[in-house]
């Protein structure tokens, strides 16, 4: 295993590490008090850049030449630029902190070439304002346990930034239904139904906006799903400082691997948009639709979600907030001991109520 090094965004003034502030939309530094805005800091951006990719080539070309059983770990080890001590981290991060000197390190080369990001959602709001709004939506479960709600706990929340395909296309479709209408009357001793069949046709070229696949196969599909949407006015060109200060992990699953599932689901949006202009029959059934696809265009995108975990019982919950919004998406542990105390008082009550019922009757 080979000793890589990392890129942790400086100081211009001081030298100690940058952070991304989400409330200031800035670059600041903890020490001096610097603050520099993403256009001041892109000159550096570009030449780290370029560092990475030609020293990305290099591993790759050496990765070539050894065994693949020496990677089947697929960790990695970097020296932090800060303090040079080693910093272990698995083929899929891309940015983290140094555990020992709490720097902020972006890992060369995981960015780079065509694994570079072309836009960036940027965190809206910084790690207090995540944590307080993590205790006010536990801290209103009463079954949840107090361990989890404490803030030893709650300070354990960690931004990261998740790769997501944002996926945009022109397409054309043609749908086509059989509908039915339905008209009973009665005439003398005798009523009738008439029942009229239409072949109904409905075409339209529609463009879709932002159709977002989460681009990590080791996450949780439905955690990634449940922190959805980003509202499309978010997304930036991509810039590496955004990552300063915060977790990131880069993709692993390609494009090519998600087509058909974007596919399929512009395929049912299709569906659901031609079929609603369908109106004035008693019944209708829709067939799927026939679509062809003009323009495709996907970005690589780096998406912001607050996260925590919690151990209770031998099973793990996660609890995590869209970074832009604020939207939750949350696993909450069950404490048996203040269920079985509400259990308890609801049974007291009750049995309380009984005996006050029969004394009355």
């Amino acid at each position: 295993m080979n000793t890589q090094t990392a890129l942790s965004y400086q100081c211009p003034n001081c030298s100690a590490g940058l952070s991304f502030d989400p409330d200031k939309q800035k670059f600041c530094c903890e020490f001096c008090l610097s603050e520099f805005t993403e256009r001041e800091l892109s000159d550096r951006e570009k030449e780290a850049a370029a560092e990475a990719a030609a020293e990305a080539a290099t591993k790759e070309a050496a990765e070539r030449e050894v065994p693949d059983e020496e990677f089947c770990t697929q960790m990695d080890t970097y020296a932090c630029p800060s303090c040079g001590a080693e910093i272990m981290a698995d083929h899929t991060t891309a940015a983290t902190l140094c555990p020992y000197c709490h720097n902020p390190v972006i890992l060369s080369g995981r960015l780079a070439g065509q694994m570079r990001p072309h836009k960036v959602i940027p965190f809206q709001f910084d790690k207090e304002e995540a944590t307080h709004r993590f205790l006010a939506f536990a801290g209103k479960k009463w079954f949840v346990p107090r361990a989890f709600i404490a803030k030893e706990q709650a300070e354990k929340i960690t931004g990261v930034y998740y790769p997501f395909w944002v996926t945009d296309a022109d397409t054309s479709a043609h749908l086509s239904a059989r509908a039915t209408t339905v008209r009973s009357w009665r005439q003398g001793d005798y009523r009738y139904t008439e029942t009229r069949r239409f072949h109904v046709v409905r075409k339209g070229n529609i463009h879709f906006e932002d159709i977002v696949t989460p681009a990590l196969r080791e996450e949780d599909r439905e955690m990634l799903d449940g922190i959805l949407p980003y509202p499309s006015d978010s997304l930036q060109d991509f810039s590496m400082p955004y990552l300063s200060g915060f977790l990131a992990k880069k993709r692993d699953i390609e494009k090519e691997s998600v087509r058909d599932a974007v596919h399929a689901r512009m395929t049912q949006y299709a569906k659901e948009l031609l079929g609603s202009t369908i109106q004035g029959y008693h019944s209708v059934t829709l067939n799927t639709p026939n679509m062809k696809t003009h323009s495709l265009h996907w970005d690589y995108t780096l998406m912001p979600i607050w996260l925590l975990t919690y151990s209770h019982n031998g099973k793990t919950y996660t609890y995590a907030m869209n970074g832009y919004t604020g939207k939750v998406y949350g696993q909450l542990p069950i404490s048996g001991k203040r269920l079985a105390l509400f259990a308890g008082i609801v049974g007291v009550l009750c049995g309380a109520v009984a005996a006050l019922l029969r004394f009355l009757l």
